[in-house]
Parts: C-alpha cells; structure tokens; sequence
C-alpha cells in the first residue's frame, strides 16, 4: 500500500522483493546520529533487517531523483524522522511564550539544546516510522495520476518526497495529537497536479498569455492564499487569543456533538458554517476544538484582518485570507478552487462564516454562496466525494461591540481594523459577560443537499415537482449553460437554507434575549419585577411546549436570579434602574434599543411561526368568513411572504405542518382541518393563555417595511432608486417617524432592516420602472402593512402579561 496509509509488514516485505531503503528526513547532525543508531539497533522491526542493513537515504528530491528512478529491484522505502517535544506541563506537551523568550522552538531545537537534550530530557525526542510503500507502487500511483504517462525521474522524486511528508505527519500525529493536523508541500502538489496543469494551458490559450507567465500568476496565488502552519504558533496564538475570551465568558460547549463529528470526521471533511456574531467567534470555537484535540480548521477570512501582527500570525495558524473580490482574475480563481478541492480531498477542515460578516441585528443574515460553490465543484468535478456541512451555533448572553455594531445600524462609520482596534476589543473584552453556547448541528451531506436541490451535475430528477420539461431538451444533450448555472444556483440556496435551518434549531434562548423580549414590547415604560416576571413566564412556559433549546434560564427560578440579570443588563448600559420610589424599575436605556433588539433577536427565530398564527388569528376575527381556517391559512402566508427576507422559512408543506403544530399548542382539541368549535376559539385561547409574540417579535420588521414601502410610494416610478442614497433617507424619516409615535420603538430605524425591507420591495416588482401600474403596488404595499401595523397594536391591547401587575 501507500506512504500515506496504513499498511503491515508482511504485505510490503515479502519475500524475493528488493532492500529496505530508509528515508530519513534528518535535518541536524544530530538527528543523522540518532536515525543512524536507530538504524544499527534492535528497534528496527526484523522484517526490515531481513536483507541486511538497510540504505539509508535523505528524504530529499533531488537526492531521490539520481539514486531512485533505475532501481529494478522494487525497494521498500520507510520514511523515518525525529519528533521533539515540549516538555510536559500540566499533563499537555504544549509551547509556551517561556520557551520563545529563551529563544528556541521546543518542536524544533537547534543543535546545540537537542544535543543537550539527548544527554539530559530523553522524553523529549521520538523516532517516528512511517507505513511504507514499494517504489514500483508509487511509480503506478503516479502513472495513473498522469493519465498514463510515464514520469521522469524529477517527477517521481517529488511525488516520494511528498509521499512520505505526509506519511510522516500522520504517524507523528499519533505521537503529538490530532489538533497538530498540518498540509504539508501544497503549492507543489497543486501545481504538479494534472487537472490543474491543464486548466492553466486552457487558460494561457483563452488570454493569449505565455504558459510561464501563467505559471508564475498561479504560484503567486499560492503564495498568497495558502495557509503556513506552525505548530510553535499554534500553541502560542492559542494561549494568546484565550484571554480574548475566557475572561468575558464561561464557555458551555456540545461535548458529545463534537464527539460525534470526531467519528464522522475519519471519513469525511468537515466545513464548520458558524453563526458569526463576534470577532472571538473564531478565538472560541478553535480553543473548544484545541481543548479536545480536534484537527484545527483552515478558518477562510477576509483582507481586512491582514494587519500586522494578526495577519501573518493567524496565516500560520491556519487562516486563508482571500481576496475580497479579484473580478476577471482567472488564474486567482483557478488557483483558489484548485487549494479548497486540494484541502478537502486530504480531510483537512475548513471554517468560515457564510453570513458575510457579523450580523447586525442578532439574527441570522442572508447566507453569501461563494465558497460553498467551491465546495460544491469539488464534488461536481470528482475531486472530492463528498462534504459535510456541519452548522454551529455561536450564542452570547452580552457582547461588549454590540455598541458599535448598533451605531453603524443608524449611521456611524465603521471603524477600521488595526493595531488600535485590536488593543480596545481586548480592553473591552475584560468585563464578564456571562455565558456564551456553542452548539453543533445535525450534520448535513453536501452531495446529498445538491442532488435533493436539483443541482444538474448530482441529481437525475427536476428539483422540485413542475419544474417543467427536461432543461436538457432531449434526452442524451447537455442542459443550457445559462439554465445549467440556474439550477445549480436554486440548489446551493437550498443548501444554505438548510445550513441556516440547522443553526437556528440549535441557538438556545438566553435569559438576557428573554429579558429585553419583555423590556422591548412596551416601549419607553418601565416594568417592575413582578412585571417583567409575568412576561417571561408564559414565554418559558411556551418554549418548554416546544422542545427548544435554553440557556442557564433555570437562574430565573432562583431567589434574586431575575433582579441579578436586570442588574448585569444595567451594568452592560442595555437597561436603566430607578430605585428612587418604593419598588425598582427597569427600562431600556434611552438610545440603546438597538443593542437590546440585538440580544432579543439571537432567539426571535423560535417565535416567527406563533406571531404569524397570532397574526391570522386576529385577521379572521376581524374579516369573518365561511372558511375561517382557509383564511387563516391564505393571511398566513401572506405574512410569511412580508417576512422572507428576514426568516428561514421551509416550504409551503413544511410551513403548513408547522402551523398545525402551533394550533395544536393553542387549541389542544382541535383538529386540523376541521371547524373551529366556535369563531372566537382561538382568540379566546390566545388571551387566556396569557401569551402575546407578535408586538415583541416581528413589530420592528413590520415597522422598516413600512418605512421603506411609504417612502417608495412617494417616488416617481420612472426613477430609478439609487440604495445607498434611499437607505440614508429611510434612516432619517425613520427617526422622524419614532418622534411622531407611528414607529413603536428606534430598533425599526435600522439601515440592516431597511435594506432587507428594499429587497422584499425589489422581489414585488416595486422597483421596475417599466411597469405602469408600479405605483398602484407601491402604494398597496403601504397600505397592506398599515393594517398588519393595526394588528399587531391590536395584540399588544390583548396581551394580559403585557397589562400592569396588580397591586
């Protein structure tokens, strides 16, 4: 068998084969004298010194290419190497800035300390073997890579060279951990790499660009995408980075997700798709990983974080920066889908955040495509068999840049990153705040999600049912390529609306989401305990009927748990306390809606579904019909509509099965399908179950859109509407809007609601400028989100929690 995998002896030393030839990959004097000793010593296994002693040659390509390719008699080669360790601490073998302060790498020495290691600390080296491999195999192997050509004896070289380094990295993880999972000599694989070489002479062909030329873009490309990992500054920025967050948050961790994703991780590459919410985001995740020794993950981050020192650290840390845009750059293009096809087909793990940045809201955002289309050629292309997508959630009870996240949301630049920057994010992050939950999602098969989406190159089926004929036209011919590029993208939608699905169904429900969920729907008023106490409680009851996930909520049970929560809020400068009368009373701090909308909206996906039910409800009692369960169903629908660009939502079945799910919970005897036992049923049940979502929930979207629908109302539709000039001006009506009382509160003035608001308006038609009856639909769309606005005040009147505490 292969360097690079297992193999036994006795497969790969029969007999009448030829000598064992030891590929010793020293690099000191003094790894040479303890290869050689181990060489002439009973160590060697007898089947290895069957023939005599072994050749000994260095693990080097131009070595190899002058002693190897006229060898007839099929050597064994066995790579072999030193490992040094650091010494044992604390139970770990890790480094430490000690270590660097006396000016040696403890995994790599210089002469004169492994020297002095040998004679004093002979814990600290190993001799790693790697499974070895017949030469007249890899001459195969490398055969069949070259679709039948056969290498020089230059090629040959670098492919055993390359060979046994990874062989020798995976038996010295067995030595040193799975977290020291590191790509070695992978510019070199991908440029000697088949299919990559003939991209590039398609290319220099299409350019009319000279094939050196070319190959010298590509290799600059490599330079600057791949990530040069060291272990040394692994350990090191791991112990740098922690206080970024260990001293802000006690971390609760899925230890048995990540158990699961261990196992399903020895077959399979993993993609690590994270709620981003944070910059410790990335600092949190890698230290649970670290912590469990999981194989660190190539984490793909954007130039902004290039500056010095962070830049060229976090690259060796494993972190591939890529271009924010490289437009035409073909080559740029090849080189970056040929490394994540590289990195995926070796089972090395890749992480990034495909909302596009830290979302603004505390919701999830609409999910970018880009490097999941990576992923997904990999597999179109044969590269890679299959990805799994692994959705985490990343949930914090208090988040010191939530200030700063808010501002931008009215108008405030943001402010770039850098030296600066990075000392205040670490000031700030010194204040505890609370917890943060890190949960894993059911892992989901890439090939699986494509071909189930309809992507053409996976799937032999439509994508859905009346998709309409064959896109191919007839049977045995190539789809167009325009509709080709069509149903590839409808399945990578569908794809990362699962991957948002997944995350949702794993964030849990914070105690501080559930106090500014209470503090939100009223207003400017403040609320005593008893008050705030007697919205929560339905709020739990609710969530308890619903399975879903909570954080340490069981505080609120506690004698003092709530006042403690209201009293870390108010420390946070999210809430105002006023203690001067005979009770306290708390309220949200006047300009801080926006950060406490932030902490309400990590958990608002779980009430989107009953705000809807709430919502149609109340519809039927106001438009009696017939059939109230169809028109229940018909205005439902149209709310979800409203809110598409703001939720994940299934498909219509799903949604209607979801639907029955919450009536079931507010009429427990009622039968789908059925008639309600009488009109007012459902009404009735809603007010005696003392539980009113929508006001706190989906009130502020509903309020953007009205912005954005008024505003688009009063424009000539023949105009076009420049975004970034209609963005500011909805912020500015907005503000007046809140001081004249038509907006409930200043979390609808949000540019992130108001561009979501712009897309739905783009998605109707409302921005076409060749269509008459534009403005008849402009102004339909105000006046059907006048009424839903009329509703949902109607809720907040109903809502008995949300009534003052009786004296």
């Amino acid at each position: 068998m292969s360097i690079d995998r297992e193999s036994s002896v006795s497969e790969n030393n029969t007999a009448g084969k030829g000598r064992v030839v030891i590929l010793s990959a020293a690099r000191t004097k003094i790894e040479r004298e303890l290869l050689d000793r181990w060489c002439n010593s009973a160590e060697v296994p007898a089947d290895y010194r069957a023939s005599g002693r072994p050749d000994v040659l260095d693990l080097d390509s131009r070595v190899l290419a002058s002693t190897l390719s006229d060898r007839t008699d099929d050597p064994l080669l066995l790579p072999v190497r030193v490992v040094w360790l650091p010494s044992e601490r604390d139970g770990a073998r890790r480094a430490r800035f000690s270590d660097v302060l006396a000016l040696t790498n403890p995994r790599n020495p210089n002469v004169l300390i492994q020297k002095w290691l040998v004679g004093r600390s002979s814990d600290r080296s190993r001799i790693v073997v790697a499974a070895p491999a017949r030469l007249e195999d890899l001459r195969e192997q490398l055969a069949a890579e070259e679709h039948g050509r056969v290498p020089d004896a230059a090629s040959l070289a670098r492919y055993v060279t390359r060979r046994a380094v990874v062989a020798l990295e995976r038996a010295e993880r067995a030595v040193i951990g799975d977290r020291y999972k590191v790509p070695r000599l992978v510019a070199a694989q991908i440029m000697d790499q088949p299919s990559f070489r003939r991209r590039l002479d398609t290319i220099a062909t299409d350019e009319h660009l000279s094939r050196d030329e070319v190959d010298a873009r590509a290799r600059d490309a490599l330079d600057e995408l791949v990530a040069v990992q060291s272990r040394l500054v692994t350990d090191l920025f791991t112990q740098a980075m922690r206080p970024l967050h260990t001293s802000a948050w006690t971390v609760h961790a899925d230890d048995s997700g990540l158990e699961s994703l261990r196992e399903l991780n020895r077959t399979h590459p993993l993609v690590f798709l994270p709620s981003h919410r944070s910059y410790a985001d990335a600092f949190v995740l890698g230290s649970i990983l670290a912590d469990h020794d999981f194989p660190g993950n190539h984490l793909m981050g954007g130039a902004n974080l290039t500056f010095w020192p962070i830049g060229p650290i976090a690259r060796r840390t494993g972190t591939v920066f890529i271009r924010r845009s490289f437009g035409n750059d073909t080559v740029y293009k090849a080189a970056l889908e040929e490394y994540f096809a590289f990195l995926l087909s070796k089972r090395f793990n890749l992480e990034w955040y495909f909302e596009g940045g830290r979302t603004r809201t505390g919701k999830l955002r609409r999910p970018r495509y880009g490097l999941l289309n990576y992923v997904a050629n990999a597999i179109r292309s044969g590269r890679v068999d299959d990805a799994m997508l692994v959705p985490v959630s990343i949930t914090y009870e208090g988040l010191a840049e939530v200030a700063a996240v808010a501002a931008e949301q009215t108008g405030a630049p943001k402010k770039p990153e850098g030296l600066r920057w990075l000392a205040n994010y670490a000031r700030n992050q010194q204040r505890s705040a609370g917890n943060v939950y890190v949960q894993f999602g059911t892992p989901l098969s890439m090939r699986a999600q494509l071909a189930a989406g309809g992507d053409p190159d996976l799937s032999d089926s439509p994508a859905e049912e009346g998709a309409g004929p064959d896109p191919a036209g007839q049977e045995g011919t190539a789809p167009d390529p325009a509709v080709r590029e069509g149903l590839q993208r409808k399945a990578m939608q569908k794809v990362a609306f699962e991957v948002a699905v997944g995350i949702n169904r794993t964030t849990p429900v914070t105690v501080n989401s559930l106090v500014t969920l209470a503090l939100l729907g009223v207003r400017d008023r403040a609320l005593t305990l008893d008050e705030v106490r007697a919205v929560v409680a339905p709020v739990r009851s609710y969530l308890d009927a619903r399975g879903a996930p909570q954080g340490e909520v069981g505080l609120l049970d506690h004698e003092g748990g709530l006042a403690q929560v209201l009293a870390a809020l108010t420390d946070a400068g999210v809430v105002t306390t006023y203690s001067g009368g005979d009770q306290a009373v708390y309220s949200i701090q006047p300009g801080q809606h926006l950060v406490a909308a932030f902490y309400r909206n990590s958990g608002i996906h779980w009430f989107v579904n009953r705000s809807i039910l709430e919502l149609a409800v109340l519809f039927v009692h106001e438009h009696p019909s017939d059939n109230p369960v169809l028109t229940a169903w018909y205005e439902a629908k149209n709310l979800r509509d409203l809110l598409k660009f703001e939720f994940f939502f299934p498909d219509r079945d799903t949604f209607e099965s979801e639907l029955r799910a919450e009536v079931e919970l507010l009429v427990p005897e009622w039968e789908w399908g059925t008639p309600l036992p009488s009109e007012s049923r459902a009404l009735n049940a809603l007010i005696e179950g003392g539980l009113f979502m929508s006001h706190r929930t989906v009130r502020s979207f509903f309020d953007a859109q009205l912005v954005v629908a008024e505003r688009l109302a009063r424009k000539d539709p023949t105009l076009e509407v420049d975004r970034d000039a209609f963005l500011d001006e909805c912020v500015a009506v907005g503000r007046q809007m809140l001081l004249q009382g038509r907006l409930h509160g200043s979390e609808s003035v949000s540019s992130e609601l108001f561009a979501t608001a712009l897309e739905l308006a783009r998605n109707r038609g409302l921005l076409d400028r060749d269509d008459d009856s534009v403005a008849q639909k402009r102004r339909a769309f105000a006046s059907q989100l006048l009424a839903v606005g009329e509703r949902v005040v109607l809720a907040e009147s109903l809502d008995v929690s949300n009534r003052k505490a009786e004296r």
